[in-house]
This record gives C-alpha cells, sequence and structure tokens, in this order.
C-alpha cells in the first residue's frame, strides 16, 4: 500500500509518549520519522517497561509500542558540531516534531525561526503540557497531572471513589493524536501555498476539547459534571451490568432499545412502568431500573446476553481485560497486532499495535521494527547535506 505521508520526512526529537505516539500515527501512514536521540541515552522510554532486561538494552517495552517504524540517529544538541549536524537534517525535513519545555529549543539556538531560515516551509510541531504561553507553560506535565489538571479525574470513579485516575496516559495519547492531526492539516496547506507552520499542540487544552459533553454541559447548561462510575448521564438503562456470568456493558439510549431490552430480558412490563416511561424517567429512577434488569440478567452468561441483545439492535458488549480483547476475532480479523521477528536484544517476536482505521481496505502498518538507539547514524547523516551558508 502506498503510504499517505509517502516523501514527507519528520525529525522525530520526542521523549516517552505524546511526541512518539504522534510519530508513530505519522510513520504508520508513509512519513519516514527520523528519531532524533541524545548520544548514549536516547528516549527516556527505551528505559522503561516491565522486563528489565529490555530496559537495560534501551529496548523496553513502552519505548517498542511507539517507535516502530522510525530510524534512530544520534545528535548532541548541546555541541556545535551536533548542532551542525541536526541543520543538515532539517534542510531535508519536512516537520520537525518536539516536545521539550517551552523555550528549549530556542535556548539551543535551534529554535522555530532559526531552523525555517534552514528550511522554509518547515513546519515545527512542539507539543507540551500547557502550550508555549501561560502562566503554566513551564511547569513540568507529565500525563497523571494534566488529568488532574484537565477535570478528568474529578469525573472517574463513582461518587465514593473519585476522583481517580483512567487507567492508561489518556492525556498523552489526546495530544499525541492532535499533534498528528494538526500535522498532517499543515502539510496540506503547505502543499497549497508552500507556507510552513509553527503547531503549538497543549496537552491540557487536548483533553479539554476532548471533554466536549461534560464541558459543554457546564458551560451551556451551567450542570457541573460528576462521577458517575459506570452510568452513562445522558441515558438510562445505560452502563454496566452484572449478569450470572460477567459484566455487561448496555446503551440502551432510545426508545426503542429501551423496549427490545425489556423484551430481551423476560421483562416486557418494564417498558410500561411509570417509572420508566420516558428517557427523562429512567434518568431519574435509573438506579431502580438497574436493580430489576440485573435480576433478570443473572438468569444467564454476559456473552449469552450480548449475542441476544445485539441480534435485537440494542448496542451491548462484555467488559474484557486485555488479553481477552486481543485475542477477540473481530481484532484478530482486521489485523490490529503486528508481529516483527529478528529484534535485537529480544528473544522472539515483537508485537505491536496499528492504528485505528484502514485505507482503501489495507491497514497502515509499520514497515520497519523499532530501532535500537542509534542504529541509523551512518546511513541518516549521509543523506544529509549541508544547509546553505547563508541561511545559517
Amino acid at each position: 500500500m502506498s503510504g499517505l505521508l509517502d516523501g514527507v520526512r519528520v525529525l522525530d526529537l520526542t521523549n516517552v509518549l505524546a511526541g512518539p505516539y504522534c510519530g508513530y500515527q505519522l510513520a504508520l501512514v508513509g512519513a519516514d520519522v527520523v528519531k532524533v536521540e541524545m548520544p548514549g541515552s536516547g528516549d527516556l522510554a527505551r528505559m522503561l517497561g516491565p522486563t528489565p532486561a529490555l530496559n537495560q538494552a534501551k529496548m523496553g517495552a513502552s519505548f517498542l509500542a511507539q517507535n516502530a517504524g522510525k530510524r534512530s540517529v544520534e545528535i548532541d544538541f548541546k555541541s556545535a558540531a551536533g548542532k551542525e549536524q541536526f541543520l543538515t537534517l532539517v534542510a531535508e525535513a519536512d516537520v520537525v516534531l518536539e516536545n521539550f519545555r517551552p523555550g528549549v529549543m530556542g535556548r539551543l539556538g535551534l529554535g522555530y525561526e532559526r531552523l525555517k531560515g534552514v528550511r522554509p516551509g518547515l513546519i515545527y510541531c512542539a507539543i507540551s503540557g500547557f502550550g508555549q504561553t501561560g502562566p503554566l507553560k513551564d511547569n513540568p506535565a507529565y500525563d497523571q497531572i494534566i488529568q488532574g489538571l484537565s477535570g478528568i479525574m474529578s469525573i472517574t470513579g463513582t461518587p465514593e471513589t473519585a476522583p481517580l485516575r483512567v487507567g492508561y496516559p489518556v492525556c498523552d495519547t489526546l495530544g499525541g493524536l492532535f499533534g498528528a492531526f494538526a500535522i498532517a492539516a499543515a502539510l496540506v496547506r503547505r502543499d497549497r501555498t508552500g507556507q510552513g507552520a509553527f503547531l503549538d499542540v497543549s496537552m491540557l487544552e487536548s483533553a479539554l476539547s476532548a471533554l466536549g459533553w461534560p464541558v459543554s454541559n457546564y458551560l451551556v447548561s451551567g450542570v457541573q459534571p460528576s462521577p458517575m462510575g459506570n452510568e452513562n448521564f445522558t441515558a438510562s438503562p445505560s452502563g454496566a451490568f452484572a449478569t450470572g456470568e460477567g459484566l455487561l456493558n448496555i446503551a440502551a439510549n432510545k426508545q426503542e432499545q429501551f423496549v427490545s431490552v425489556c423484551t430481551v430480558i423476560g421483562r416486557p412490563e418494564l417498558a410500561s412502568d411509570p417509572r420508566f416511561l420516558t428517557s427523562d424517567d429512567r434518568i431519574v429512577h435509573r438506579y431502580e431500573l438497574r436493580v430489576l434488569i440485573e435480576e433478570a440478567l443473572a438468569a444467564s452468561s454476559a456473552a449469552d446476553w450480548e449475542t441476544r441483545l445485539n441480534k435485537a439492535g440494542v448496542p451491548a458488549g462484555r467488559v474484557l481485560t486485555v488479553p481477552q480483547v486481543l485475542d477477540e476475532p473481530q481484532v484478530k480479523e482486521r489485523d490490529m497486532a503486528v508481529q516483527f521477528e529478528q529484534v535485537p536484544h529480544i528473544d522472539g517476536v515483537v508485537t505491536v499495535v496499528r492504528g485505528g482505521f484502514l485505507v482503501d481496505g489495507e491497514a497502515p502498518r509499520p514497515m520497519c521494527r523499532p530501532p535500537t538507539l542509534g542504529e541509523h547514524n551512518d546511513e541518516i547523516l549521509a543523506e544529509a547535506r549541508p544547509p546553505k551558508a547563508a541561511a545559517r
């Protein structure tokens, strides 16, 4: 499959997750992503993961997950020679991606103004916790900090357990996705006009944007979001329900779906119960309705109810573990997992997941395994040409 971003070169200077995840999305759709790393240490994620031997080899599981499809070159930004090497790469690049604290690249003499003098039309994407301006711009930020500040934690959990952290780095991931989207959009404009761009991606703003409904409910209607556990604040019955075996998510958001739920579980009289006649009625009496539905669901397993409810047009699905979902026929048929053999320092295969879409029926996949630190030093530097002296 021809990649959507074939011919686009990205210099990925990022560490850990938000930036590397952004670069990984670009690599999946064909960009030549060159991971520019500090000599000897590289991306901190190389030393993160549950397997000590991989961490010591600088091939930690956290690194493997976000860096397939990339090449690696070591450059010391603090040395004059390293800066010159980097500028030679910039002269041939389309995108520079970094996630340092605001101002770091400028203090190194490698900020956007300098780089666009070397490469007119350059797209420079800076991902940070709070953006390049504002009173918090210099604060260090990891995912959990942004989860707390964004309001995500305040509505995660039950009234008794909230605030809780979402179980994976959701704000890092959102920042990476927003960065990839912004880069793709900037590339489209550059193709039309030749104009580059400075993209200022804030993880906090990405999280707030993704909190569309809770934020809108407050801004428009003055309703402050609150933690509701596995309940859906927009409808009932909609949430996770106990069955005879396992939890089952049911999303009966329409009147006809609620009637179908009542029929399938053998309680048709609930559809005409005055407490549950309308959507608003069911929201008011959601916990009474839950008890009655779970009494009926106790007669069979989540897997059985999932089949029966979906057949009746009611969205329903088991609550699965990560190993269980990876073993699902749906996931396997669409080739979500990508395997690489003969990865240095690793016995057996390395498996990563691709992006969440197909292109013309085909799955965009990383075309090469995650690189060892500096694996492509000679190759990448040999490809580079020195920038014009006048641009320095």
